[in-house]
């Protein structure tokens, strides 16, 4: 690929296109349409492994503002497969590449450094609207091939989300320490628990927080196997976030029964908590649009709190087929009891008593989980 601004054609499957300039690289980029209603936070959606094969939009009509910087990323590279933006900023006057001074390189270097295909002009209230009505749907973005029905064809040719196991594209392929890396204010004195990470796709974040509230971090690849992880005694072990299905990765939903079985403390994250609810016993299934972005209120019905939510994913747990009577309401709040009472149908098919929670933060990685009793973490 070469970069470059130039006319550019964005289509979905369903025949919906649209056309906008270049950013970033040239060349074209195939992959599932969501968007992320965040106002800021976009390094942290492009680096997110969770974005695997997935080409975001960002409702906010301006991104890049304030750069991007070494420290923000939660990842080792640019994850998403391609970007959406209504307007890219172009970074402040002078040597400052954008308007803050943390900022190392401009929006527009970064993708075009990371050979990522983004296109601008869009008019993105209107494709969000488009994939709010229709649901999540695979397309493309392309400044190589700009016949609207040649570029359609092969798009309804190019893989499904659903029944993808794209873990395997962001894991780690052995198991390795993040303590130290990780600690920040915590010496090695203050170690409080040993916890192991199964690395679905695990934004960095994670870990940080993990070690900042005294926890020693090892990260394992998604597929490890049961004495692996036992072999490393663990006080608890957690289930990361990652992209795709969660009903492929058939490793990680019997290391979970394992771990189960054998009284392993247990948390899950976004696809950990979905692996989680299939190692149980129960079904997922894949929602029309999902849910992305940093401001997402969610009603907790047992004390009538509202909370701000940081969410990505697009698959969930059904909670009928885990027994729990739930019927979706049409409302802007998301629905916080259903996703906790998933942790109170863990505890009672495995016998579990006070001291020994299996907890699952729903889809919201917050770094605050509600506390339900027993099913609090910890």
């Amino acid at each position: 690929m070469t970069t470059g601004k130039k006319n550019t054609l964005l289509a979905l499957e369903d025949g919906t296109r649209f056309w906008g300039a270049s950013i970033g690289a040239e060349g074209e980029t195939f992959g599932e349409f969501v968007f992320n209603t965040g106002m800021t936070g976009y390094q942290e959606v492009l680096t997110d492994p969770s974005y695997c094969g997935q080409i975001v939009v960002m409702t906010y009509p301006e991104i890049g503002i304030y750069g991007v910087n070494p420290e923000d990323v939660e990842s080792g590279k640019v994850q998403v497969a391609g970007f959406v933006v209504h307007r890219a900023a172009r970074g402040g006057d002078g040597p400052s590449p954008a308007y803050n001074y943390r900022a190392t390189l401009s929006f527009l270097d970064y993708l075009a450094q990371a050979n990522i295909v983004a296109i601008e002009g869009v008019d993105t209230r209107a494709l969000t609207r488009h994939l709010r009505t229709h649901g999540a749907q695979r397309g493309a973005i392309s400044t190589t091939d700009l016949d609207p029905e040649s570029l359609i064809a092969r798009v309804r040719e190019s893989p499904q989300m659903a029944g993808s196991n794209l873990a395997q594209f962001v894991t780690m392929q052995e198991a390795r320490g993040r303590t130290q890396e990780a600690r920040g204010k915590n010496p090695a004195s203050c170690i409080l628990h040993h916890i192991v990470v199964v690395d679905c796709g695990y934004k960095a974040n994670i870990v940080r927080e993990l070690a900042a509230r005294g926890a020693a971090v090892t990260v394992v690849p998604y597929d490890a196997d049961l004495e692996t992880v036992l072999a490393l005694k663990p006080d608890g072990v957690l289930v990361s976030n990652g992209p795709g299905d969660p009903e492929p990765l058939h490793a990680t939903i019997a290391l979970l029964r394992g771990l189960l079985e054998r009284r392993v403390p247990l948390a899950g994250i976004c696809l950990g908590h979905q692996l989680l609810g299939l190692a149980l016993g129960g079904a997922t299934y894949k929602m029309r649009f999902g849910h992305r972005g940093a401001n997402h209120p969610v009603r907790d019905f047992t004390t009538g709190r509202i909370l701000i939510t940081t969410q990505n994913h697009g698959f969930a747990v059904d909670p009928t087929s885990l027994g729990i009577a739930w019927t979706p309401l049409e409302r802007e709040s998301r629905i916080m009891n259903h996703e906790s009472r998933i942790s109170e149908s863990a505890n009672e098919r495995m016998g579990e008593q006070t001291n020994h929670p299996t907890a699952e933060p729903p889809n919201h990685p917050t770094t605050q989980p509600p506390h339900h009793g027993r099913n609090a973490a910890g």
